[in-house]
């Protein structure tokens, strides 16, 4: 193997880690964990474990094949002189004033404090008293502040006073420097206290590779003077005596940012042969200190999210460069750790088998958290499946099928422009192909042709060929650098694939609550992503919608605002005022970050996954939630409808409806993308709204309500409609969303300006600042129930050039009174029409000779004589002078295509017409004939 890539030879401690995998050996704990579900027994741990130091990137047997890499090698030279580049002139100082840099560190240098106490999220204050200075607390969990943290040459040394932290105050011109309360610093204590010690890290690497003394005795100083002050600190205390408790570390308020405990495992093992020969005396009260600091990790925090992978990640660090069990009076060494991490499940720190298992739902492989969060755990677990191969020359992944799996379905996070949806914490953007490079790297290492081939063809669907990838200039300039592996080469026999083989027309993950319909790739292709609240990172959004159009997620999500315990993030972003979705009375809202909030999927078109074999021009989703604030019944069917190459248009019917009756209004809510947005009538006109405070707080509803403002409403009976306008510069085509909604008795309009959508980073080719500008949206009211006045609507997006393909809409009703019935008569340019039928009680209803009893038939004409009946949900339909009966409810399409019948039936059905009825098994889309 590449002397490069590989570490050593044999050794759990001499694993080889890459740039990406600071969090490799959390994912050793992940995926042997999971074998250890495959049988009965234990995962064994590692045998020949490295006796020697340093043994996490590298042991000393290796030094010389480094150091000759380093010589030869140009990066390799680029990324040392980097490293001396960030720490000689530190290192220079530190030879003739070595308190300088020392006494920068962030300590209880005066007060000695013992004991930390915390008031939830905010540091309180500290007492108690040690023989030497003491590691000091950061200032609170929410690291938002608005003061700056200070370059090294602006702290004041020995900071340790009264008045706080003398900080710059960066809301203020020229940033002048206040005393201010720790505990409104955020986290720039631990920021500081982590820059030093990753100074003294890279310190003890040069010292280890150049044998240059005034590395180790910069690094020990450091290292030395925080971790005696470490060895003397207790567990914070809450004084609220809440949940801050079961998640603080030892510098921080939450376990999974104890960061300095990892880079301290980092800095150790460099250092140790400096230690071993000059302060051995040290070295058990050292390990003693990193067992306790690990003891804490694994006592604190939150299992069942991606904390549990952070969290072993700083563990397995730590305990790598701890000495065999056998060495410790508490029996409680290397192994120990790495067995716990493997093996052992306590309250907040599992096994990592029921992390996995916990976690990834198997038919489909997705993540249970939001799309972001999703793809990066998975890419974590890949990159420790190369790096454990590479190490340990054994191949994990035929025992973690889901992991396959888990990679070939991120494309199914893309919306036709190759972003992913972003429901939830999440951002728009590519999806990383590390984890695809990943599996083709762990291919190649192991001769599996067909998997290379498999993921090299996917590769190719995100990466230019001209650009196979390198992972190495991203990190330069750090020590990981230099045991990266080498590029990625790309076997030219295996071309690139069809996205379609990765991507389906319908695709379901009931283990998120998330499903997608989608047509076609590009500009003009088609999507809309469903959502409710199950797993992590969601938020209280109800039935949430976001919609594509024209090369862009025009209808949105709006990110999370800020940080998680910012009022903003907490009152707004995360609630369902800021989503595409409908709130009741004022009122909906449940438990946003880990929620339990599913829909239910009534109904789909094609099945989910579905490759070939269905009609592809309509797709529907029918889904059904329960709103637990005000105990309501909610249903959403979403259809989308392709009448040409270029053109198609998206149906939204969202009913509501509160169980115990008394419902005082439904608010529908829907936010574009754009600079503009016009409320027009029918036909076009200007609506005249007038201001409003209806929408608000005031009244016992949502804080939400008051994040938005310039809010205008008007009352009508009518239909009406709204078009935002994404304004282009002159010269290139505008792209619109138009919005037609059905009017009712009961219903009232408003216009309103949104908090910035935040889910964009970067301009994403639009041509404002998103995240800036109000995120202009609409809200239809019902009031009283919208069950049987239900939020009916046809969404059509369309560029300045094309300009709209529909040319009028309008509603009709069940011509025998179904109340529960809404009808819409959609009139094209083209001369197509289109007749949508949408029930909610399957009963009969009838329009023009046309009758169903499903909950959504589309009826569709084209000016040639083509025409298409599209059945969801449905037993009997009547229409074009056919009939189609079933005896079961289900999905039928019959289809007139140049004077054929085609037929698509996922039911039997009887087919009459004329003098002929024919009896039809379940089959894929084919040709038929009535006889």
């Amino acid at each position: 193997m590449n002397r490069e890539y590989k570490m050593v030879s044999r050794g759990f401690a001499r694993s080889r880690i890459t740039r990406a995998t600071y969090a490799v050996m959390t994912c050793f704990c992940l995926l042997t964990t999971y074998l250890s579900a495959q049988g009965p027994t234990a995962i064994p741990l590692p045998e020949n474990l490295e006796q020697g130091y340093p043994r996490l990137y590298i042991t000393q047997s290796e030094k010389k094949e480094l150091q000759k890499t380093i010589k030869k090698e140009q990066w390799a030279k680029e990324v040392l002189q980097g490293i001396h580049e960030r720490i000689d002139a530190h290192v220079e100082r530190h030879v003739t004033d070595p308190e300088w840099m020392v006494s920068r560190l962030q300590m209880y240098w005066k007060t000695k404090a013992t004991n930390v106490y915390v008031n939830g999220v905010d540091y309180s204050h500290a007492d108690g008293e040690a023989p030497v200075p003491t590691v000091r607390f950061t200032g609170s969990r929410n690291s938002a502040t608005q003061y700056a943290k200070p370059k090294l040459e602006e702290i004041m040394p020995y900071m340790d006073d009264p008045r706080g932290l003398y900080l710059p105050n960066k809301t203020k011109e020229d940033r002048p420097f206040e005393w201010v309360e720790q505990s409104k610093t955020g986290n720039i204590i631990v920021s500081i206290n982590e820059e030093i010690i990753g100074l003294a890290r890279d310190a003890a690497f040069i010292s280890w590779l150049e044998n240059d003394e005034r590395y180790s005795k910069f690094a020990y100083d450091i290292f030395h003077t925080y971790m005696e002050g470490m060895s003397y600190r207790s567990e914070p205390i809450d004084l609220l005596n809440g949940h801050i408790q079961t998640l603080v570390g030892f510098t921080h308020f939450q376990v999974i940012h104890e960061r300095a405990l990892r880079e301290i495992a980092i800095l150790y093992d460099f250092l140790h042969p400096f230690i071993e020969a000059n302060h051995p005396e040290n070295i058990a009260m050292y390990d003693k200190t990193i067992k306790r600091w690990t003891d804490q990790v694994i006592k604190n925090g939150v299992p069942q999210n991606n904390w549990n992978l952070h969290q072993a990640n700083i563990i397995l660090k730590a305990a790598m460069v701890l000495q065999d069990n056998d060495h410790y009076e508490d029996k409680k060494g290397r192994e120990y750790y790495v067995n716990y991490i493997l093996n052992v499940t306590s309250a907040r720190q599992w096994s990592l088998t029921k992390f996995i298992d916990y976690g990834y739902d198997e038919s489909n492989g997705v993540w249970n958290e939001c799309p972001s969060y999703s793809l990066g755990v998975t890419s974590s677990l890949t990159h420790f499946i190369r790096d454990f191969d590479n190490t340990f020359d054994h191949n994990l992944l035929p025992y973690t099928p889901v992991i396959t799996k888990a990679v070939k379905m991120m494309p199914q996070y893309l919306f036709p422009n190759n972003q992913i949806v972003a429901f939830g914490d999440s951002y728009y953007g590519p999806i990383s192909t590390e984890a695809i490079a990943d599996m083709i790297r762990i291919a190649q290492k192991n001769g599996n042709h067909g998997l290379e081939e498999e993921f090299t063809g996917l590769y190719r669907l995100f990466v230019d060929d001209n650009q196979p990838g390198n992972n190495r200039g991203r990190n330069s300039k750090s020590i990981a650098s230099l045991f990266a592996s080498k590029p990625l080469e790309l076997n030219p026999k295996y071309k690139k694939h069809d996205i379609k083989d990765y991507m389906t027309q319908t695709f379901n993950a009931p283990n998120v609550s998330w499903h997608v319909q989608r047509m076609g790739t590009g500009k003009d292709g088609m999507m809309v992503s469903l959502n409710g609240s199950l797993g992590n990172h969601m938020h209280a959004n109800g039935i949430n919608m976001e919609l594509y159009g024209k090369g862009f997620v025009q209808g949105a999500d709006p990110g999370k605002g800020a940080n998680y315990l910012e009022p903003i993030y907490l009152e707004y972003y995360s609630q369902f005022p800021a989503h595409n979705t409908v709130m009741v009375d004022g009122a909906s809202s449940y438990t946003e970050m880990l929620s339990y909030h599913a829909f239910d999927l009534m109904g789909e078109y094609p099945k989910s996954e579905q490759k070939s074999g269905y009609y592809v021009d309509i797709t529907y989703s029918d889904v059904y939630f329960l709103e637990p604030e005000t105990r309501s019944d909610q249903s959403r069917l979403v259809s989308i409808v392709r009448t040409g190459k270029e053109t198609g248009y998206y149906v939204d019917v969202f009913r509501s409806k509160k169980q115990r009756k008394g419902d005082k209004f439904h608010d529908y809510y829907y936010h574009n993308l754009g600079q503009s947005m016009k409320v027009m009538d029918a036909d076009g006109h200007p609506l005249e709204l007038s201001p409003s405070e209806e929408m608000a707080f005031a009244g016992g509803h949502l804080y939400a309500l008051d994040y938005m403002w310039d809010k205008k409403s008007v009352r009508l009976e009518g239909d009406y409609q709204t078009e935002w306008k994404i304004d282009f510069p002159e010269g290139q085509e505008d792209v619109f969303m138009n919005l037609w909604m059905k009017g009712t008795e009961g219903r009232e309009v408003f216009a309103i300006k949104s908090p910035p959508n935040k889910a964009f980073r970067g301009d994403h080719g639009l041509p404002y600042e998103v995240d800036k500008a109000p995120y202009l949206t609409l809200a239809a009211r019902q009031h009283g129930p919208a069950w049987e006045k239900p939020f009916v609507a046809v969404y059509e997006p369309f560029t300045s050039a094309e300009g709209k393909s529909i040319e009028k809409i309008s509603g009709f009703a069940d011509e025998n009174g179904n109340p529960e019935f809404t009808g819409i008569h959609i009139r094209h340019k083209s001369g197509r029409e289109d007749f949508v039928f949408s029930s909610a009680n399957h009963k009969k209803v009838n329009y023009k000779g046309m009758a169903t009893d499903a909950t959504y038939t589309l009826v569709g004409h084209e000016k040639n004589g083509d025409w298409v009946v599209f059945v969801g949900n449905g037993k009997e339909v009547a229409a074009k002078g056919y009939t189609i009966s079933a005896s079961d409810i289900g999905n039928v399409v019959l289809e007139l295509r140049g004077g054929e019948l085609f037929l698509h039936n996922e039911v039997p059905v009887t087919i009459a017409h004329t003098h002929s009825e024919v009896r039809f098994n379940a089959g894929a889309l084919r040709k038929i004939t009535l006889e």
